[in-house]
């Protein structure tokens, strides 16, 4: 069942060109000349509930406004926009009840007061239970490990305890759908995995639909079987994650360690050279040449082992994104 439908949806907003100097200045508050600037431009795809879907794309892609049309913080231009049934930015009580925004840049949390407070005002703008919000406070709080932290000033707390407390402020209405935008930016590598594993069990245990933005590809690997690249407002790929390397990628790595040096002019016509050291060195190669490489290099050297694996998928999607600018 499609919980998240896009069809064609497009983006546009409206930016002007300033004439330099103070005279340009002058003009424009009178007279400006309007243009389009296009953010999302006619995307479609869909989200079955429970999936848990990585969103990627370089800054300036489109990833955060399809998020805030999704979440029907801005109008879509043209196209139509569905989650759970309801049109996003009419923001009916009933859709809002069922859906989490979280921005790993943006806090929802009063600065000044303790995160608990802000956890009693949620209770009341969804109107939750006293019951259901003790129930879900005790089980956010032990999975998220925040007891120690829930009556400390929001100010006082470091940058992953905030993103904890944020996540739970997020969570306490048990949404159906959650957008992550960058949750874990900013954080260190404990912290980020704490939060990988509690966004993993939060999706298989609420069967909770997910869909993630990270510029960190390790949450992406982690967490999603299935991704969507986006760049310059156009889906580049919609598919599973272990299917991005056979798509893209028309390169191997050959791993090969030789039975005595080799000198690394001698390898130079093989392929290019990712390193080199000593008796071991790794050569990328075209896709299409490489049974012809591997052979040449068992004819010509003597081989204690070789190995050949596919381009690591970090540098596959950045070599998309680079292409994609050329």
């Amino acid at each position: 069942m499609n919980v998240i439908e896009l069809k064609h949806l497009t983006k546009n907003f409206r930016s002007y060109k300033k004439e330099p100097g103070f005279l340009g200045g002058v003009k424009s508050l009178v007279s400006r000349k309007y243009f389009p600037v296009p953010a999302i431009s006619d995307i479609s795809f869909s989200i079955n509930e429970g999936e848990l879907v990585g969103f990627i794309g370089p800054n300036g892609a489109g990833k955060t406004t399809t998020m805030k049309c999704l979440s029907g913080l801005i109008y879509p231009t043209s196209g139509k926009v569905s989650v759970l049934g309801y049109t996003p930015f009419q923001r009916k009580p009933n859709f809002l009840k069922q859906i989490s925004l979280v921005m790993g840049q943006k806090n929802q949390l009063w600065w000044d007061l303790p995160a608990y407070e802000t956890l009693l005002l949620n209770k009341e703008i969804y109107d939750i239970s006293d019951d259901d919000f003790e129930k879900r406070v005790g089980e956010l709080t032990d999975l998220l490990d925040v007891k120690d932290i829930l009556h400390v000033q929001v100010r006082k707390l470091s940058l992953g305890q905030r993103m904890k407390c944020e996540l739970m402020a997020a969570l306490i209405h048990h949404p159906k759908i959650l957008f992550l935008d960058e949750p874990t930016i900013g954080l260190d590598v404990v912290v980020q995995e704490k939060l990988r594993e509690f966004i993993k069990m939060y999706n298989k245990k609420y069967k909770a639909t997910i869909l993630l933005t990270s510029h960190y590809m390790q949450d992406v690997k982690e967490l999603c079987k299935r991704i969507i690249i986006i760049d310059h407002g156009e889906i580049l790929y919609d598919g599973r994650l272990d299917s991005v390397v056979k798509k893209f990628s028309n390169e191997k790595l050959i791993t090969i360690t030789f039975e005595k040096e080799v000198p690394a002019e001698a390898l130079k016509p093989f392929g290019k050279i990712e390193s080199f050291e000593q008796r071991t060195a790794k050569i990328i190669v075209p896709l299409k040449k490489t049974k012809d490489i591997v052979s040449r290099l068992l004819d010509e050297f003597n081989v204690e082992d070789l190995n050949i694996e596919e381009p690591e998928i970090e540098e596959i999607i950045r070599n998309v994104f680079a292409k994609k600018k050329v």
